[in-house]
Parts: structure tokens; C-alpha cells; sequence
């Protein structure tokens, strides 16, 4: 009997084979920002399979322009230290140029999932230093204990940029498969200056978002909140004719 590519599956404990769909379902489902982790480290084999799930990415014209720094232990401290420092005391830079404005929906979807947060932690909205110690820790990886900095070749431009954002969709839904926790971060690339000396980045790498990862934290606030989703029959416009 033939089976559908939907219908392949791993067995689920004491039942029938699980369709693949809804193992991705699950999988999505689960998946979220976390933004406080417990201080132990992920072991060294599981690291390796979530980056070798995570390779797996398709890229425009199998490019697969990515190439990650990995940090651990102290490598993330003093990663931690060093940023922290040059966000509390100076502006950043970014490679990438950043949004010019949030306008209509998407502004209303920034504000929605930070007014999540801040309730979520018992921060007023008018509490705007509050607002702006949650925000630094950014700069802190929120305590997670390895690092992943995602740079692109400069010459692939958008496309690259584009690719390296498909890389770190499957490699969140990797983490997640692996039970390890994980949020990716724009703030890191918003101080790519101090990331590149840092890591001795060389020009020809554009720095496009770091992805920090551990184990979560279940009981703090941060992780309690859900951002939402648009309907699909909002997105996606069909053409039947």
C-alpha cells in the first residue's frame, strides 16, 4: 500500500505511526521566544545535531551563505560582559539597514507583542525604565548560556539575508525538537561594530541576528506570554482564475 508523504511518520507511543504534519504541528506549536534561561549548559552532542538539523536549510541556489559563532561558557561571558557594556554606554551600528516604520498591522503587532511582555512581567506601560531594563537584556542573551551569531557573505546581499532567516527558522524548530530553548535577537546585530571586533568578523561578513539558546526557565514571567498569529485566509491571497 502506498503512503502519502503526509501520512509517513515516527510510531507514537502505543498507537499508530504519527502523520509528519502534525509532529511539525506540535513542533511549531511548541516553539516560542523564550527570554530567561537557567544557567546549565546543553551538552555538546545535542548542540552538534540541532546545527546538523539545521543545515539542512534551503538557500537560493544551494548558497548557503550562513557561517555561525558558537559560544560557550566563558566565551559567552565575555561575550555578555562586552556587549552589555557598549549597549549601556554608546549607540550601535548595524550592518543591515533597519526597519524605516512600523505602520498599520505591523505596528499593531510590534505593540502587542511588547505590551505581552511588559504585562506579563508587571511593567506598566508608562514605566518607561523599566521598559528600558527589560530591553537591555538583550544585551544579557536573557542568561542563556551559548550564543549563535549569524553572519552572510556581503556580496549575496538581500538574498543572503534572506537565506540566513530560513537557516534560523529551522533552527529554532530544531531546538525546539531537541528540547533545547531558544530566542533569536535583532539586538545583537543593532551593535554590529562591537560584535565584529569582538570575534574579529572581517568586513566581508554581515552580521544578521544572533540566536540565543540553554534551557528555559519555565517559572519566570518573561516565558508565560504568547505572541499571536494572522489568520492564513488573511495572508495568503488566492488566484484561482
Amino acid at each position: 500500500m502506498n503512503v502519502n508523504e503526509g501520512e509517513r511518520g515516527v510510531s507514537a507511543e502505543g498507537g499508530e505511526p504519527a502523520r509528519l504534519d502534525d509532529v511539525l504541528e506540535r513542533i511549531l506549536a511548541g516553539r516560542h521566544s523564550h527570554r530567561a534561561f537557567r544557567s546549565e549548559q546543553v551538552p555538546p552532542e545535542l548542540i552538534e545535531r540541532m546545527f546538523a538539523l539545521a543545515q539542512r536549510t534551503a538557500s537560493w541556489c544551494n548558497s548557503q551563505p550562513w557561517q555561525v559563532i558558537l559560544t560557550s561558557g566563558e566565551a559567552t561571558e565575555r561575550f555578555r560582559t562586552v556587549l552589555y557594556e557598549a549597549a549601556s554606554t554608546r549607540d550601535g551600528s548595524s550592518d543591515i539597514p533597519q526597519p524605516q516604520e512600523y505602520r498599520g498591522v505591523y505596528r499593531i503587532r510590534r505593540r502587542e507583542a511588547g505590551h505581552g511582555l511588559y504585562e506579563s512581567l508587571g511593567i506598566d506601560r508608562k514605566d518607561f525604565e523599566a521598559r528600558r531594563r527589560q530591553g537591555m537584556e538583550n544585551f544579557r542573551f536573557f542568561g542563556a548560556p551559548h550564543v549563535a551569531v549569524i553572519t552572510s557573505e556581503r556580496s549575496l546581499g538581500p538574498y543572503g539575508y534572506v537565506d540566513c532567516g530560513a537557516y534560523v527558522s529551522v533552527l529554532l524548530l530544531a531546538a525546539e525538537s531537541l528540547g533545547i530553548a531558544a530566542v533569536a535577537q535583532g539586538a545583537i546585530a543593532m551593535h554590529s561594530d562591537t560584535v565584529r571586533a569582538h570575534f574579529r568578523i572581517p568586513d566581508d561578513r554581515m552580521i544578521v541576528c544572533g540566536v540565543s539558546f540553554g534551557y528555559a526557565d519555565e517559572e519566570h514571567p518573561a516565558n508565560l506570554f504568547r505572541t499571536g498569529r494572522e489568520e492564513p485566509t488573511n495572508v495568503v491571497d488566492r488566484r484561482d482564475r
